[in-house]
């Protein structure tokens, strides 16, 4: 049996991108691709050879990307804009806002290597303030955040077929593939365990960790009800309040604690249904460290959301 601990049965989400990208592109011409000086980070090297002619690299020159993408755009075409999201969010959000959002830009925004996946260089290069940057542009512009090689797949056939602007989060961090219950559609959160104790929900790389501490929970006689939010807009608003029938709900994402998945879900339940809740993720800006160390610091483990789970339900 792999075990996602020792690092076997991983796989990284940036293949599914391309992956599901180039097929796309092998039946609609409209499909191009859009880089920031990233072929190989993006792994965008095999469309490059395939399809030659429809990837530009803009080099570092983020806000000209996003223009660059928005022109193609009202040209026709159907950008897909990669680069790091730290960088394709932190430099370029007036262009994302004005030149995609706010216009409707038929614009796929993928930001790679998000959340701690260049966790050792440091602050500059973590993306932990991205999805609070970009939930605000909602209802102009759909933010999905998928949880596995499959997710991914299906977020990017999902964005391709949507007519609008879409921003999708994509790590380079490892996951395992998960045994999902529905068919991915884009506004609709998907229960990944059943449970009446406490509700988890998280998206991305934070699924995986969520179910590893339902089962610890499990052990201990508490049922936890997961669910993978992969959509943050437009949100679930009725899965989050079916999931505070259990009476505690906690999120956990790989983002600040601030704007995210946490603060999307508190405001549902804040105006809807309160409840006792606890939101797990990065508090602010980080220290240099790997991935998993970082992970480890803050809690954002099976164990670390299992310790949340029993202290919130004490209470």
């Amino acid at each position: 049996m792999n075990d996602p601990e020792k690092g076997e049965g991983l796989f990284d989400c940036r293949e599914a991108y391309v992956a599901t990208l180039e097929a796309l592109a092998e039946t609609d011409s409209r499909i191009v691709a859009v880089v920031n000086d990233s072929v190989g980070s993006s792994k965008l090297g095999g469309f490059r050879k395939k399809f030659p002619e429809r990837l530009i690299n803009v080099g570092i020159a983020e806000q000209n990307m996003i223009g660059v993408g928005a022109g193609l755009a009202n040209g026709g075409k159907i950008p897909f804009v990669s680069g790091a999201a730290c960088f394709l969010t932190g430099r370029a959000l007036e262009q994302i806002k004005a030149d995609v959002a706010y216009s409707q830009a038929n614009v796929k925004l993928c930001g790679i290597s998000s959340g701690i996946a260049y966790g050792e260089l440091g602050p500059t290069h973590h993306s932990i303030e991205d999805l609070a940057w970009l939930r605000p542009m909602a209802p102009h512009l759909t933010v999905i955040v998928p949880s596995d090689p499959w997710e991914t797949s299906e977020a990017i056939k999902a964005a391709a077929a949507l007519d609008g602007p879409v921003f999708i989060r994509i790590s380079r961090m490892p996951v395992p593939a998960l045994k999902h219950t529905a068919d991915f559609e884009i506004g609709k959160a998907e229960t990944l365990r059943e449970g009446g104790d406490v509700a988890i929900i998280a998206n991305g790389t934070m699924v995986h960790r969520a179910l590893a501490a339902a089962q610890l929970l499990a052990t201990e006689g508490v049922e936890a009800k997961v669910i993978n939010m992969a959509t943050l807009t437009p949100l679930d608003e009725p899965a989050i309040l079916d999931a505070a029938k259990t009476g505690a709900v906690i999120t956990i994402e790989e983002h600040s604690v601030r704007g995210g998945l946490g603060g999307a879900v508190a405001e549902v339940l804040a105006t809807h249904s309160p409840c006792p809740m606890r939101i797990l993720g990065f508090p602010g800006f980080l220290p240099t460290g790997s991935a998993e160390f970082l992970m480890e610091r803050y809690g954002l483990t099976a164990d670390g959301i299992a310790t949340a789970a029993r202290d919130l339900l004490a209470k």
